[in-house]
């Protein structure tokens, strides 16, 4: 019997993705499902930047770029690495991909090993463990709940590491809890990793500029860091171009040169009028990203504040990102006569079916007991979504 690869039946599929679909269908079917399960910035790209790529279709860039982007655009990266981060590096230690998810997997493929552990805190967004199974690699998780807002320790860091480590995957501002780890926090954990000199960290900051702490702080500028830390970002959620699918890596230029051979094998460089697109969102004003970055700040205000009024439900207050990640495990075990909730996914799809409010079940990112919303939605959504599972929680017994 036909058989697919033993690599593939190591994934599981996207839950993040599988929630969204449910509630499209439903929504399809007539039902008025509000989607709180995708992590999308509601807005549309602002006008500059699509101008930018009308411009660059009638100027022709419809042709194959260079495989890690184009010099014009690697130059906007540099600089803005310098001027926001205080971070100095070359074109040639950017590579430029298919969306931010493309630079993670190919910085895992291009570091990991068979049998090499990848260390990933819990929470942790759904695809990490699942890009280090596909290298051959081993996921370590190392827990950190509710009660320490989502962050790691040095102490676990340094108990988490064994002589087959070779990484830490960082998400600050963290998916799915919207963590934020301070300079204090950063230091702390870089102590531990530059006490060993073969592991490297994988600093996802794709969420930078949806920070509500007043300063983002990357770990690759801590003395020592900078070589062995891999910076993700990109424009999908600072500029609300998620379907343009452009993200980067910044890193020493032995691993962009390795990630660049391996995409040069499997998408050579990424869409031509995108990079374009990208190129104008970095060289040109910031003040849209900073209108977004207060918009998401006055819905993080609402949303907490809403489930906080909701009996069951324990909310700590995120500082960054566009998620609520609040704890509803005082609800397993309960039923209406018709549901009974077990866990975390029981809750979110008790919330999809009953109250018509799409989320995400916390198994899907390592934490039993909370579940996800994206409150890149709009003010009355919020308020909608937040009435009705109010009231769709309140029938559990």
């Amino acid at each position: 019997m036909a058989q697919l690869s033993d690599r593939l039946n190591r994934l599981s599929p996207s839950a993040t993705l599988a929630m969204s679909q449910k509630s499209s269908e439903m929504k399809a079917a007539g039902i008025d499902v509000i989607n709180m399960s995708v992590g999308e910035p509601d807005f549309n790209t602002p006008d500059h930047i699509k101008e930018a790529a009308k411009k660059a279709i009638d100027n022709n860039y419809s042709r194959y770029s260079p495989v890690p982007g184009y010099p014009e655009l690697r130059k906007a990266i540099v600089k803005k690495l310098k001027e926001e981060n205080g971070l100095d590096y070359t074109m040639n230690e950017i590579l430029v991909s298919n969306g931010a998810k493309q630079s993670v997997c190919n910085t895992i493929m291009a570091l990991v090993n068979d049998g090499e552990e990848v260390i990933v805190p819990a929470p942790y967004w759904v695809s990490y463990p699942q890009m280090a199974k596909l290298a051959g690699g081993v996921p370590v998780f190392i827990e950190a709940g509710f009660d320490q807002n989502f962050k790691i320790t040095p102490a676990q860091l340094e108990a988490a590491i064994t002589p087959k480590t070779k990484m830490l995957i960082l998400c600050s501002p963290s998916n799915p809890t919207g963590s934020v780890y301070s300079a204090e926090e950063l230091q702390g954990l870089a102590e531990v990793i530059l006490k060993h000199e073969d592991i490297f960290v994988l600093a996802d900051e794709i969420y930078e500029h949806i920070n509500y702490t007043g300063k983002h702080a990357s770990i690759a500028s801590i003395p020592g860091m900078k070589e062995r830390s891999i910076i993700v970002n990109g424009v999908s959620k600072a500029y609300a171009m998620t379907g343009w699918r452009i993200g980067y890596i910044a890193a020493p230029e032995w691993i962009v040169k390795g990630c660049n051979k391996l995409q040069g094998q499997y998408t050579s460089g990424p869409c031509s009028v995108s990079q374009k697109a990208a190129e104008e969102a970095y060289v040109a004003s910031q003040l849209c990203v900073e209108e977004m970055r207060q918009a998401f700040e006055r819905r993080r205000n609402l949303i907490v504040e809403l489930a906080k009024d909701i009996p069951g439900l324990e909310v700590n207050v995120p500082e960054g990102a566009f998620y609520l990640f609040p704890k509803c495990s005082s609800f397993y075990g309960k039923s209406d006569g018709e549901h009974t909730i077990k866990n975390s996914t029981d809750f979110a799809m008790y919330l999809l079916e009953v109250g018509h409010v799409a989320t995400v079940g916390g198994d899907a990112f390592g934490d039993p007991d909370c579940f996800r919303m994206s409150y890149a939605t709009s003010d009355e959504n919020i308020r909608e979504a937040m009435r009705r599972i109010k009231e769709t929680v309140a029938k559990l017994k």
